[in-house]
This record gives structure tokens, sequence and C-alpha cells, in this order.
């Protein structure tokens, strides 16, 4: 089990920086599904939402799954590339990176 969660926190590295303003999570977004989680496909990591792609309502989804998951303010949270795109840039200000590398690797649900 440890190499597993040792795969999945490595391909969750590879989708995270550090910048000026605090840490880029690159994420796709498919919206549509039953419910909300985040998952690996291929080597990306996918957030499925219950929300339809309209008037940025999986943006709001992903960002209010953000926050509650990793327990931080929603303000803390901003999408800073790709508003209508399914590739997102998500910036999360005042977060220790190593701790939400681990955090994400726990939330990614294997299917």
């Amino acid at each position: 089990m440890s190499q597993l969660f040792d795969k999945i926190r490595g391909i969750v590295l590879k989708h995270i920086s550090e910048s000026s303003q605090g840490i880029i999570l690159s994420i796709r977004v498919k919206p549509g599904d039953v419910e909300d989680y985040i998952t690996i496909e291929g080597d990306e990591l996918v957030f499925h939402t219950a929300e339809q792609s309209e008037k940025g309502r999986e943006n709001a989804a992903l960002v209010k799954y953000l926050a509650r998951e990793l327990k931080i303010p929603v303000s803390k949270i901003d999408i800073v590339y790709g508003r209508r795109e399914t590739l997102k840039k998500v910036l999360l200000n005042d977060v220790d990176p190593d701790e939400l590398v681990i955090k994400l690797a726990k939330l990614v649900r294997l299917v």
C-alpha cells in the first residue's frame, strides 16, 4: 500500500508548483459526474464534479471541494488560468506545499 501511496504522491507532485503568490495546482475538470472527487487518469489529476459546465459552476464546485477537503478558506483559493477551459491552474495561498501534497494524495480516489 505504501508503494501505491508513493506513486500517487509522485503524480500529485508533478501537478504542483510554487510561485511568489502561493502554490499552483494544475487539475483537469470533468463535469457531469455523479459526485465530486479527484482521481488520476493517465498522468493527470482530474476533478470529477456533479455540476454541469455552464456559468462557471464547475469552477465553483472545484473551489468549494478543495476548500472543504483541504480545510482552507475559499478566500485562499483562486482559479488563475482556465476559467473557460477544462485544464485549470488553481492558486492556493498560505498552504504548506508538503502538507498539500500529502492531503491531495489522500484525496485521490482509485477507480
